[in-house]
């Protein structure tokens, strides 16, 4: 993927269950001058983050949605800039991919769509520009650590003018995702939505039921970068 088009180096917070896919994806984002913690103890974000410089909140799947709306309006109350967005999957690499789309593409004036019917990603070039496509998709649904695996399908670069990336068929149709990127600007989109059965996992908060998943080691992760 491209590097952000921003100038300063932007503060991540990835709120999730599955400790492997919350620290690989901050080691991720780190790699590319981020500044970027992650955390399981839903119950320690307010007290633990400076959430008034935040810049983007990612909340992973199996956050419940009682709590993802309680975190969403605390920082909200007091970091009127900070983005949140919905991880599609426990994936490390498209959950960077997706900070890095809502970070980079205010710039971008160039078109990149995904054509569900033709399984095909649409890009509309202005000038020539380095264009990078991936794939994505979960293996094991397997609590609390998914398994996924990835597939490059253009790396190029393309000149102006439209430009049809067919996926390969390798990439399932379902819990599957493709990323653009285009120069410094990445796009990703769904391609096969997550099964039923994975998104009936998600844990309710209500105390009253039992826990759908089983408990998970606990980590907060604070970076200490200062510099990209």
């Amino acid at each position: 993927m491209g590097e952000s088009i921003t100038s300063r180096p932007e503060r991540i917070l990835v709120i999730g269950r599955s400790p492997g896919v919350i620290l690989d994806a901050t080691d991720i984002l780190r790699s590319k001058g981020f500044h970027a913690d992650a955390t399981n103890r839903f119950d320690d974000v307010l007290t633990e983050y400076d959430t008034t410089s935040i810049d983007v909140v990612v909340f992973g799947g199996m956050v419940p949605p009682g709590t993802k709306q309680h975190l969403s309006e605390a920082i909200s109350k007091v970091n009127g800039q900070v983005t949140f967005v919905q991880g599609l999957a426990g994936i490390a690499g498209l959950i960077a991919a997706q900070v890095e789309s809502v970070l980079s593409t205010a710039g971008d004036d160039n078109g990149v769509a995904y054509d569900a019917a033709n399984r095909t990603v649409r890009i509309t070039l202005q000038e020539p520009s380095q264009v990078v496509v991936e794939a994505w998709w979960a293996t094991s649904f397997t609590p609390p650590e998914p398994a996924s695996t990835s597939m490059r399908i253009a790396d190029s670069h393309f000149g102006p003018g439209e430009h049809l990336i067919p996926l390969p068929a390798d990439v399932p149709a379902v819990a599957s995702f493709v990323t653009a990127s285009v120069g410094p600007a990445v796009h990703a989109f769904t391609v096969g939505a997550m099964p039923a059965a994975v998104r009936r996992m998600v844990p309710t908060d209500d105390p009253t039921q039992p826990p759908t998943l089983p408990p998970v080691r606990p980590v907060a992760t604070h970076n200490t970068t200062t510099t990209r």
